[in-house]
């Protein structure tokens, strides 16, 4: 009787430690779904903090002296001093030989946020992207670049770490001029700055024109620095997912996120308010589905 007594106790404290596992298990899947989602939280990475302001963007005097730098270079493959390999790529479509010279570098250098297209060249795929740089893949692309279609060039400009920079042309199949742009270092030349105060470099706007439409990121900040609005422009149009920030000195927190067309000129699209969180970061709302027509 004794015995079976303590079978009963051993098995009632086996379920017990049982249950209390499963419950430990269950919190601890709970909070990795929870990490996993990233619309659980308002809080952002702080990549967008005041001291990553491209405050010297249209800097005259950082212009002129880059432009200094260039003009010693000598070495051969030694592009705005920094040593570069060259590479080219061949691909095949139809009738067509489509021919790409450009050049990379191996320098791990920080991609600046603000910039929409980073250029780098897949070494896997063989393939230039211009978006989700990884550098454990490939290399960004540094120095002259080169397109070609046949014996015919079609494209042709500077990259700076990535970033398209100083003047790019391009061309018909009869070598027609089609496009002149003027690029610094990822950013057109015909953008429009305003600021709270110049002297200070204390940007309020910056917005990216090319051919006096509306064309990349957008980015509006507070008088502090703190990053307020981010979003996109694709030929003057709103397009994909434009954010706002809370004013917090300490934190980058997202308060709403307004969805846009995904193509400019999208008919019978309305704008819509896809999430919101309050001050601290916590979801109050989200649409989870797209409005219907």
């Amino acid at each position: 009787m004794l015995r079976y007594i303590h079978m009963i106790r051993r098995l009632v404290l086996t379920l017990i430690l049982v249950q209390i596992s499963l419950s430990v298990l269950a919190q601890k899947k709970g909070k990795q779904e929870k990490a996993e989602d990233p619309d659980s939280t308002g809080v952002v990475s702080d990549i967008l903090r005041p001291t990553n302001l491209p405050l010297l963007l249209f800097d005259e005097s950082g212009k002129k002296e880059k432009k200094k730098k260039d003009k010693k270079r000598q070495k051969k493959n030694i592009y705005y001093g920094q040593k570069t390999k060259r590479v080219r790529t061949k691909t095949t479509f139809r009738s067509q030989t489509q021919f790409q010279n450009f050049f990379i570098t191996q320098e791990k250098k920080i991609i600046d946020p603000y910039i929409r297209d980073i250029f780098w060249f897949d070494k896997k795929d063989k393939v230039i992207r211009n978006k989700d740089f990884d550098a454990s893949r490939g290399y960004l692309l540094h120095g002259p670049y080169v397109k070609s279609i046949d014996e015919t060039v079609v494209e042709e400009g500077n990259f700076y770490f990535g970033t398209k920079h100083g003047t790019w042309l391009s061309f018909d199949n009869k070598s027609v001029l089609l496009d002149k742009l003027h690029f610094y270092e990822g950013w057109p030349k015909d953008s429009r700055v305003s600021y709270y105060n110049k002297s200070k470099n204390q940007i309020e706007t910056l917005t990216p024109v090319e051919y006096d439409l509306k064309e990349g990121n957008f980015y509006h900040f507070y008088e502090n620095g703190q990053i307020a609005v981010s979003g996109e422009y694709h030929f003057g149009e709103k397009v994909g997912l434009w954010t706002e920030y809370w004013n917090d000195n300490n934190k980058v927190i997202r308060k709403r996120e307004i969805q846009y067309q995904e193509q400019p000129f999208s008919r019978n699209f309305r704008p819509f308010i896809r999430a919101e969180w309050d001050n601290e970061g916590n979801l109050v709302y989200r649409k989870e589905r797209l409005p219907e027509d």
